[in-house]
């Protein structure tokens, strides 16, 4: 590296960039007679100065020479510059082309909430695999509404004013909250029935900016009815815990209403709000014996699994939910998909849409894998015995 000391007449506006440095120097108003000292950067593989001869600066009136350095067009240095940073290491190169790239992440849960741990770090893990590190190539701007949708409505603005290229959604409140938005590509997980919600226009085919991955097909609700009376016979009703202001609320409570008969079992619904109405609910359900309750999916439920698991206990009412974090609060059975493991695929479809692709030409995909909890402390405590054929299938025993 030389430093120069070059006399420089301006003969009208220019802005001039500071070599060896990413800032540009304002030139305006300058006086046409002024000194600019400067580092060289142009040096040969023996360290002294690279030849510049016979090059002019066409846009001012004259670059006097200077310790040898000769006045050079803009166009000429930026092909010397060009031509030298083709010799520089691939990672050097790598660093200054490729582009930052940006992805907001609304979640359903609290920022607090351990399951949004769980959850938010199987996602990025899922991306770093994928060659997206934080603060190199990408950055992650992360929401959480709690599950209300005022909340969710304030989270979501939030992250479309900061321009993302792709918004990950979890759950049907966070996925509500941006269906207006049509120039953000959208990819979701924890949506029972996005087809029924409106989210998307088929599961091959979603069509518009959304796509993404289910939590499960109505269908499964059935099985968390036949689950409760598989380990406690003697029940012959059941309350079902449901959110009735989201569509998947409506359709899990329709599936297990229309099952029921053929279990043997009559169930009323307990809605979710409050957890003051929760708890009223249930201790009103459990007045008359031989009960259960099933948990559906929910923000609600989730939200409130340990205090739904409490009341369930104290009231001495077997119960079984969707997610394996209802059962790791005290809960008696789950039954569902793996979470983390939808969200950790879902970091598939953002690298995918960040390459080029887009949610129309993604085909919404289930879960592909469903595990069976039990907690047998919690089995213990209700005194029930689960059933030898109920442990074996089980993926997990809490004991």
């Amino acid at each position: 590296m030389r430093r120069c000391t070059t006399h420089v007449r301006f003969g009208g506006k220019a802005n001039i960039a500071r070599f060896g440095s990413p800032r540009s120097r304002s030139l305006l108003g300058v006086k046409r007679t002024s000194v600019l000292r400067c580092v060289c950067p142009l040096v040969t593989q023996s360290g002294h100065g690279a030849s510049l001869n016979g090059l002019r600066l066409n846009r001012y009136d004259a670059f006097v020479r200077s310790r040898g350095v000769e006045a050079m067009r803009r166009r000429e240095f930026i092909k010397v510059i060009g031509g030298a940073a083709a010799t520089w290491p691939v990672a050097v190169r790598a660093q200054l082309t490729e582009r930052m790239r940006r992805v907001g992440v609304l979640m359903t849960t609290s920022l607090g909430d351990p399951e949004t741990q769980v959850r938010t770090k199987a996602f990025l893990q899922g991306m770093q695999e994928l060659g997206w590190t934080e603060g190199r190539n990408i950055r992650f701007d992360v929401r959480w509404d709690g599950g209300t949708a005022d909340a969710a409505r304030k989270a979501a603005a939030e992250l479309v004013a900061l321009s993302p290229d792709v918004i990950l959604a979890s759950g049907v409140v966070s996925l509500a909250a941006l269906q207006t938005r049509r120039d953000v590509p959208i990819v979701f997980t924890l949506a029972p029935d996005p087809v029924g919600a409106g989210f998307v226009e088929s599961l091959a085919k979603p069509g518009g900016n959304v796509t993404g991955f289910m939590q499960f097909e109505y269908s499964l609700s059935g099985k968390w009815l036949e689950l409760l009376k598989e380990i406690a016979p003697t029940i012959t009703r059941a309350a079902v815990l449901r959110d009735p202001a989201i569509s998947a609320g409506v359709g899990q409570f329709a599936v297990i209403q229309a099952v029921a008969p053929a279990i043997g079992i009559d169930v009323r619904p307990i809605d979710v709000r409050e957890g003051a109405e929760i708890e009223r609910g249930v201790s009103a359900f459990a007045r008359v014996p031989n009960g259960g309750l099933i948990v559906t999916a929910a923000p609600g439920t989730t939200t409130h699994r340990e205090l739904i698991a409490q009341v369930a206990a104290r009231n001495r009412l077997p119960s079984v939910g969707p997610f394996r974090s209802f059962v790791e609060s005290g809960g008696l059975v789950s039954y569902g998909a793996n979470l983390g493991e939808q969200f950790r695929r879902a970091a598939s479809y953002v690298d995918r849409i960040l390459k080029g692709e887009k949610p129309a030409d993604l085909p919404v995909q289930a879960p592909t894998k469903y595990e069976l909890l039990i907690n047998l402390k919690t089995a213990k405590a209700l005194g029930i015995t689960i059933p030898p054929a109920a442990l074996a299938r089980a993926d997990q025993v809490i004991e």
